[in-house]
Parts: C-alpha cells; structure tokens; sequence
C-alpha cells in the first residue's frame, strides 16, 4: 500500500501543477504591456553646452584626478607629478570654480596623527598647485584624516587607494 502511494505521488504532483497553472490569455497581458509611441521626447530637454561636474576617480571631481601617497609621507611621488600638473592645467581653465584639497589617510595610526598627516598632504598637493601657477585663493585644504576610505579593507591595495589627495570644485 504505502510503495503504491509513493508510486503515485510524482504523477499526481505533476497533474496537479498542471491543472492548477492553466494557460492564460496573452492577448489581455500583451495588450497591458504596450506602449504608445507619440513620437514625444520625454522630460525636460537640456543644453549640450551644460558642464557636468562628476567624479572622476576616489572623490575627485571629473576633469582632475587624485594624487597618491606613500605610507605615512606627505610627499609628491614622481609618479604622481603628472596627475597634479593635469589638475592645475585644469584649475587654471575653470575661472568660475574654487578647488577644495581633501587630504586623506588609510587606518592605520591615530586618529589625531591621521587628521594631521591628512592636513600635511593638502597642504603639499596645494603648494605643488601654486608652483605651477594656480592662483592660491581659488584654493582650500581639508584634512580627513581616516574618515572618508574608498577601500574599507586591511590589505595593501585599500591602504594606497585610502593615503590620497581629492580635488573638489567649490561652486
């Protein structure tokens, strides 16, 4: 009796999918689905002439790029001259724009040495900027010290993603 009843659960499952599924009419479904093309834009239309101010990598607003540091060093690497000549090039063609440099480090240390360290690093990623004739005012450093991580990891690459300086236009 009970290997009969095993026998006959699988066909009386299928049967029962079956039935309780049913085919349904797709005109209805199909008819709801459509859209009517008025030929009509949508929304509001904007000007190609417009600036869009983005991010372009870590927090750096689109047209610069952040600059890269060493552990525990607030020094310009060579690699990284490159980037800071880009962002001044760039600075130096935005008249209507103040740049804001947001010194950042990775997690290790104290809180009171990162924010310092942080600072040191805006200040160093400015100083560099003025050297190659950005106007100061138009200038501000910020220190975040560990606050602000792109990378929450506790390995090499989130530590050098993390020691960065970001640019950030002021409108």
């Amino acid at each position: 009796m009970v290997r009969k009843i095993k026998a006959m659960l699988p066909v009386l499952l299928c049967v029962s999918v079956m039935t309780l599924s049913g085919c349904g009419s797709k005109s209805e479904t199909d008819q709801a689905l459509k859209v009517e093309d008025k030929g009509e834009a949508m929304g509001v239309e904007e000007s190609l002439d417009s600036k869009p101010l983005g991010i372009s990598e870590g927090r750096t607003t689109g047209g610069m790029l952040p600059v890269y540091f060493d552990f525990d060093s607030s020094d310009i690497r060579g690699d990284q001259g490159p980037r800071v000549e880009n962002n001044a090039e760039y600075i130096k063609s935005q008249k209507d724009y103040d740049i804001t440099i947001e010194g950042n480090c990775d997690q290790r240390g104290t809180n009171e040495y990162n924010m310092a360290l942080g600072e040191r690093r805006a200040l160093s990623a400015k100083k560099y900027l003025v050297n190659l004739g950005v106007d100061e005012a138009k200038l501000s450093t910020v220190s975040y010290g560990e606050e602000r991580m792109l990378l929450h990891g506790h390995d090499e690459l989130s530590w050098a993603q993390n020691r960065r300086a970001d640019f950030v236009v002021v409108e």
